[in-house]
């Protein structure tokens, strides 16, 4: 469905880029050759594996802040929750990013006027304003209701009609078209769900298509795997990196780099979320709000609303647990590793104070059949998975 009008800070306007990026037939091959700048040779030439060992500074988009114009490889994280870019600079990894959500209200002039007086990120559509982001939360807090998701259970949503136009407003919201033309961005993938909805393939393709129109040249990794790629180096990649996100939770096992098994299971933290406010009253988005500011998994439940967080953190973390020992069992192609390896735990619903001695404690009672030297939390939890991505990106752009 087109859209039919767009509203940004930008001097060119979101809706105007969206059209562009439409009509664009871009030849990759073509811009792969493309110069570059002498400006950006030394952060081109850098080794990608000296990058896991960099400082990660994180910011969330501002209201009215300009989407930037990257000038060398960017890593991306769409995720159920959030939308995160990577991109390298001198001294440290830099990541921008923005809430994955939406919240529409009824068409007005007087409500256009006041979004717009107020730097508010949205965009016009079948007599619908959407607004996207952070602010979108705002808004639902203020009804006392939820703020809508494109992508369920990790992937894109079939609910949502208009999921796809959400998820290009908030990319084009933190990044815009690269300055050389071709440049690398590798963004992260699920892993095939072992039950549940939706389409890795579709999902995928969707994505890169919309990545290809912007004029990079897309590549993808799958999630767990981007987590090794950001936190294992010291392992020489070898371990299984787990991204519990809002959506789903991804594994992969790797050996020396190569991703020898993947998959995802569709519970995450919007599970906890919803599941917990059914119980209590009480909307999802505020839920969410609340375990993200107070809660902790290292002390005991204090009221209705802990209590049912705990209930619902000890399911998830069950079936995570039980699904490595089904699917890893279930695998011939794990190799003979001669001694116990890591495990590395990211995603924003693995960041409550707890959670990883708690999964610790729970893995003692599942039978593996690789030994387990440590679990740790990511670094970074929120940006592991973009400081992945952004790693394979730099990789994909290093001479031969």
């Amino acid at each position: 469905m087109e859209v039919t009008q767009v509203m940004t800070t930008d001097q060119t306007s979101l809706q105007e880029r969206l059209e562009a990026l439409k009509r664009a037939e871009m030849d990759r091959n073509s811009m792969v050759g493309s110069e570059r700048e002498d400006s950006n040779l030394e952060s081109r030439m850098a080794e990608p594996e000296k990058a896991f060992e960099k400082e990660v500074r994180s910011k969330e988009r501002e209201e009215g802040e300009t989407a930037e114009v990257p000038s060398g490889p960017v890593g991306l994280d769409i995720g159920t929750s959030h939308v995160i870019v990577a991109q390298n600079e001198h001294s440290h990894i830099r990541t921008t990013n923005q809430l994955n959500a939406f919240f529409t209200i009824p068409h007005s002039k007087f409500a256009k006027d006041i979004l717009l007086r107020n730097d508010v990120f949205f965009f016009e559509q079948d007599h619908l304003y959407y607004i996207v982001g952070y602010s979108a939360e705002n808004f639902a807090n203020m009804f006392d209701t939820d703020t809508r998701r494109s992508i369920k259970q990790g992937l894109l949503c079939s609910d949502e009609k208009e999921g796809i136009t959400v998820i290009q407003a908030i990319i084009l919201s933190l990044i815009k078209e690269p300055k050389s033309p071709g440049e690398i961005l590798c963004f992260g993938i699920p892993g095939d769900p072992i039950e549940g909805i939706g389409s890795v393939t579709y999902h995928e393709s969707i994505i890169k298509m919309f990545i290809s129109r912007m004029g990079f040249t897309p590549i993808s990794i799958n999630e767990g795997m981007a987590v090794v790629l950001s936190e294992l180096a010291a392992h020489d990649y070898t371990g299984i990196g787990i991204s519990i996100g809002g959506g789903m939770c991804n594994v992969c096992l790797s050996y020396l780099s190569f991703p020898v098994l993947t998959y995802s299971i569709q519970i995450g933290g919007d599970y906890i979320d919803s599941s917990a406010g059914s119980v209590v009253g009480m909307p999802a988005t505020k839920v969410k709000a609340i375990k993200e500011n107070e809660f902790s998994l290292s002390s005991g439940p204090k009221d209705r609303l802990t209590t049912a967080l705990h209930i619902f953190y000890n399911e998830l973390i069950q079936k995570l647990q039980k699904s490595m020992e089904k699917v890893l069992s279930a695998s011939n192609q794990i190799p003979m590793i001669s001694k116990p390896i890591p495990i590395v735990l990211s995603g924003g619903s693995s960041m409550p104070e707890g959670f990883t001695a708690k999964f610790e404690e729970a893995l003692a009672k599942v039978a593996l059949p690789v030994k387990i030297s440590s679990v740790h939390l990511a670094q970074d939890p929120l940006n592991a998975t973009a400081k992945g991505a952004l790693i394979m990106a730099m990789a994909e752009e290093r001479p031969e």
